[in-house]
C-alpha cells in the first residue's frame, strides 16, 4: 500500500488562511480519494508560509472493479425512454438483459467499472482541488487561468511504498508535477529532491524548514519563556498571536528586546496591544513591578551577529510606534482630567442607529435604566448613573480611535484621572462583559447595574423598532447580548422581573416576545450544562417564569429529580394520570379539579394516596414558597409508591359514577401536586 505525498509551493500565504486551507486540503483529497474508490490509513496537513502539504499514509493502489445493475422502463416502453435510459449507462441496446417482473418484462442494465490505479485518481482529485480551492482570496499572474492564494511555484506528488517512489503525472497551466522543492528562502534556497515524506520532513528541516507548525509554536513559546527567564520576566500569554506569528515564519528565531524607560508610564495594556497589532511583538512582563518592560520578536532567519542588527531595527520601529502611543496617552488624559466634557459633545454626533438616536441618547437611556436596576444589584443608584454617563466617553480618546480594542479599558483609566470612585471606573471597564460565553462576568454591584442596562437598552431598542435576529442573521449581535444578561443575572444571582425591567428600558418594546427570546437563548445556556430542553420548557409554564435564577433554579431541582429512578417513575405516574384526567374531561365536557373525598376509597391503595397526597402537598406548598425546590422534588418523589400501587389496584373509569368521578378528581390533586413545581406534561418520557 503506497504513501502519498502532496506539497503545493507559493509565495507567503497569509499566516490567517494558513488553518483553514491545511484543513480545506486535506478534507478535499481525501474526500475524493474515497469517493473514487480508495481508502487510506491516516492523513495529515501541514503548513508553512510558503506551501501546504499533505501525508497520506496507507493508501490502496488502485480503485475496486465495481459492478452495479440499474433497472430501466419496460420493454415495450416508448423509444424515447429507452434511449434516455441508454445514454444514462452508456450502453447499447444489445447489452441490456431482459427480466420478467411482476407487470411485465424490464430492461436491466449491469454496468461494469473496471478499477482504476491510485496514481490516475490522485491527479484527477488533486488537479480538481487546485482548480477549486476555497481561499477567502485569490490571484492570477502572468498568462494563465489558475487563481491560487499567490503565484504558485512548484507541485511535489509523489506515491512510494518499499519499491521506491514515482511522481504522479500531473500538470496544470505549465506546472509539471515532481520531485522537488526548496528549503528556506534565504539560508538554504536550493532545490531539494525527496522520495517521500519522512525524506521529505527531514531534508526541509537541514533545510531550516519546520514542517509542523504545530512544532513552531511550541519552539517560540519555549524560546521566548527561557528567554525571558533569563532577565527575571514572563511572557504575557497570548495564544492567538502565537498561532499568527508561528504562520509568518519556517524558522523561528526570538529575540528580547527592551522598552525604552520613557514608555513605560503608559498601561501595560496600551504597550502590549501596540506591539501585538503593529510588530507582532510578544510582551515581556516584570512580575516584580507588574510592568511591561520588554518584548519577543521571532525573526525567519539565523544572523551572524545572533540577530543583534534585526533587534535594533524593531526597537527603532516600535520607539515611533510607542511615541505615538504615548502622544495619545498625554492628551487624552488632559482632557480626562478637565472633565471630559468636549468628549460627551462629541458624542451627539455619533449614530448608534438611525432609529435609535445618537450614542449621547443612548448613555442617557443607560443611565435612567442603571438607576432603576441598581437596587437590584446591591449598587449605590448615583454611581451606577454616574458610571453609565461615562462608561463609553472613551470612545471619543485619541487612544480608543487608534486601538478599539482597548475601549472600557481606557475608559477606566481616564475615569480614575477625571477623579471619579474606583467603581465607577471599573464599571466602565467592565460593562462590556461578558463579550461571550467564556469571558469573566462582573460582579462589583456597580459594574452589574451598567453591564446590565447596557445590554438591556440595546435589546429593548432594537425590539422595539422591530429588528430581531432572523435565522442565522443576527447583524447587531443581540442574541449575545441576551446570553450576556443571562450570564450576569444567573452568576450574580439578580433577582428581577424581566417583563418590568423590558418597560423601563423601553416601554413601546414588545416585552412578551423579548422574554420569549430570552428563554430560547436560555435553553441554549442550560444545555450546555445538561438540563433538557423540554424541562426548561416544564419550568417555563409555571409562574415568575421571567425571574431568571427562580426558572433555573427549579429546573435544576427538576432536573436532578428526573435522573433518578424514582423521578422516572414518578414522570410516568403524573404523565399517566394526566393523561388519563385530560381524555375524562374532554369525553365528559367538564374540569375534575376538586372534591375527591376519601370516604368513597374502596381500596388500602386509594386510600394509601390519600393520605400521601395530605401529607406531602401542604410540605411541598412551603417548600415552594421558600424556593428550596430541591425539597419540593422530594416532595414529590415521595407520591411515588402510592401513586404506582393506586393505578396498579384501581380501576379508574368504573361503571360506577360516584367512584368514577372521585378517582378522576383524586387524579386532578396528583396533577395539581406536580404542577406546584412544573407543567410535567410539557417533559419527554
Amino acid at each position: 500500500m503506497p504513501d502519498l505525498l502532496i506539497e503545493l509551493f507559493s509565495e507567503e500565504i497569509p499566516a490567517r488562511m494558513q488553518a483553514p486551507a491545511r484543513e480545506d486540503l486535506k478534507k478535499r483529497v481525501t474526500d475524493g480519494l474515497v469517493e473514487a474508490g480508495l481508502t487510506y490509513r491516516s492523513a495529515g496537513a501541514f503548513s508553512t508560509p510558503r506551501r501546504l502539504a499533505l501525508a497520506v499514509e496507507g493508501l490502496t493502489a488502485e480503485s475496486p472493479t465495481t459492478r452495479e445493475e440499474r433497472k430501466g422502463p419496460r420493454i415495450d416502453a416508448p423509444d424515447a425512454a429507452l434511449e434516455g435510459f441508454l445514454r444514462s449507462t452508456g450502453l447499447t441496446r444489445e447489452q441490456l438483459q431482459a427480466r420478467d417482473e411482476k407487470k411485465g418484462q424490464v430492461w436491466f442494465a449491469v454496468v461494469t467499472k473496471p478499477g482504476r490505479p491510485a496514481a490516475q485518481i490522485v491527479a484527477e482529485v488533486l488537479e480538481r482541488t487546485i482548480r477549486d480551492f476555497p481561499w477567502p482570496k485569490s490571484m492570477r499572474w502572468g498568462s494563465g487561468s489558475l487563481r491560487w492564494v499567490r503565484p504558485l511555484h512548484s507541485i511535489i506528488c509523489l506515491l512510494s511504498d518499499e519499491s521506491g517512489s514515482t511522481v504522479v503525472p500531473l500538470e496544470i497551466e505549465g506546472i509539471r508535477a515532481g520531485a522537488t522543492t526548496r528549503g528556506h528562502r534565504f539560508m538554504a534556497p536550493d532545490q531539494i529532491t525527496v522520495s517521500g515524506f519522512d525524506d521529505y520532513a527531514a531534508k526541509l528541516r537541514r533545510a531550516r524548514v519546520m514542517l509542523d507548525p504545530a512544532e513552531r509554536e511550541a519552539a517560540i513559546r519555549q524560546e521566548a519563556a527561557n528567554l525571558a527567564f533569563a532577565r527575571g520576566w514572563e511572557i504575557v500569554p497570548d495564544e492567538g498571536l502565537l498561532s499568527e506569528v508561528a504562520g509568518l515564519v519556517e524558522w523561528p528565531v526570538p529575540l528580547m528586546g527592551t522598552i525604552e524607560d520613557r514608555f513605560l508610564s503608559l498601561p501595560p495594556e496600551v504597550l502590549q496591544t501596540s506591539m501585538k497589532e503593529h510588530q507582532k511583538f510578544f510582551s515581556a512582563r516584570n512580575p516584580k513591578t507588574g510592568r511591561i518592560e520588554g518584548f519577543v520578536t521571532v525573526a525567519n532567519i539565523e544572523t551572524p551577529d545572533q540577530g543583534d542588527t534585526i533587534l535594533k531595527g524593531n526597537q527603532r520601529v516600535l520607539a515611533a510606534r510607542l511615541s505615538d502611543a504615548a502622544f495619545f496617552w498625554d492628551n487624552d488624559l488632559r482632557e480626562a482630567k478637565a472633565g471630559m466634557a468636549d468628549w460627551a459633545d462629541g458624542l451627539r454626533a455619533v449614530t448608534f442607529q438611525s432609529k435609535l438616536g445618537s450614542q449621547a441618547d443612548r448613555i442617557a437611556r443607560i443611565a435612567a435604566l442603571s438607576r432603576e436596576i441598581a437596587p437590584l444589584v446591591g449598587a449605590d443608584p448615583d454611581q451606577a448613573e454616574q458610571a453609565a454617563r461615562v462608561a463609553k466617553l472613551d470612545l471619543r480618546s485619541a487612544m480608543v480611535g487608534e486601538f478599539p480594542e482597548l475601549q472600557g479599558t481606557m475608559g477606566r483609566y481616564y475615569a480614575l484621572a477625571a477623579g471619579l470612585p474606583e467603581p465607577v471606573a471599573d464599571a466602565a471597564r467592565d460593562h462590556y462583559s461578558p463579550l461571550g460565553p467564556s469571558d469573566a462576568v462582573p460582579s462589583a454591584p456597580v459594574s452589574v447595574a451598567v453591564a446590565l442596562a447596557d445590554k438591556l437598552d440595546t435589546l429593548a431598542g432594537f425590539w422595539a423598532i422591530d429588528e430581531k435576529p432572523t435565522g442565522s442573521k443576527d447583524p447587531f449581535a443581540l442574541r449575545r447580548a441576551a446570553l450576556g444578561v443571562i450570564r450576569l443575572v444567573l452568576v450574580n444571582g439578580v433577582r428581577a422581573n424581566l417583563g418590568q425591567t423590558f418597560a423601563k428600558a423601553r416601554s413601546d418594546a414588545d416585552a412578551a416576545d423579548l422574554l420569549a427570546f430570552f428563554h430560547d437563548r436560555l435553553k441554549v445556556h442550560l444545555r450546555d450544562q445538561g438540563i433538557r430542553h423540554d424541562i426548561i420548557d416544564a419550568v417555563q409554564a409555571m409562574p415568575g417564569s421571567d425571574d431568571l435564577v427562580l426558572l433555573v433554579n427549579r429546573a435544576t431541582a427538576l432536573n436532578d429529580a428526573l435522573k433518578t429512578e424514582d423521578g422516572t417513575n414518578l414522570l410516568l405516574g403524573l404523565k399517566r394520570a394526566g393523561n388519563i384526567l385530560a381524555q375524562a374531561e374532554d369525553k365528559d365536557g367538564l374540569e375534575y379539579s376538586f372534591g375527591a373525598d376519601p370516604k368513597f376509597a374502596e381500596t388500602d391503595q386509594e386510600r394509601a394516596l390519600f393520605a400521601a397526597l395530605d401529607q406531602a402537598e401542604p410540605a411541598i406548598r412551603e417548600a415552594v414558597r421558600l424556593e428550596d425546590f430541591q425539597a419540593a422534588t422530594q416532595g414529590i418523589a415521595s407520591l411515588r409508591a402510592p401513586i404506582d400501587g393506586f393505578f396498579e389496584a384501581v380501576q379508574i373509569n368504573t361503571d360506577n359514577q360516584i367512584l368514577r368521578r372521585n378517582r378522576l378528581n383524586l387524579l386532578s390533586r396528583i396533577r395539581e401536586a406536580g404542577r406546584l413545581i412544573a407543567d410535567f406534561n410539557r417533559i419527554e418520557g
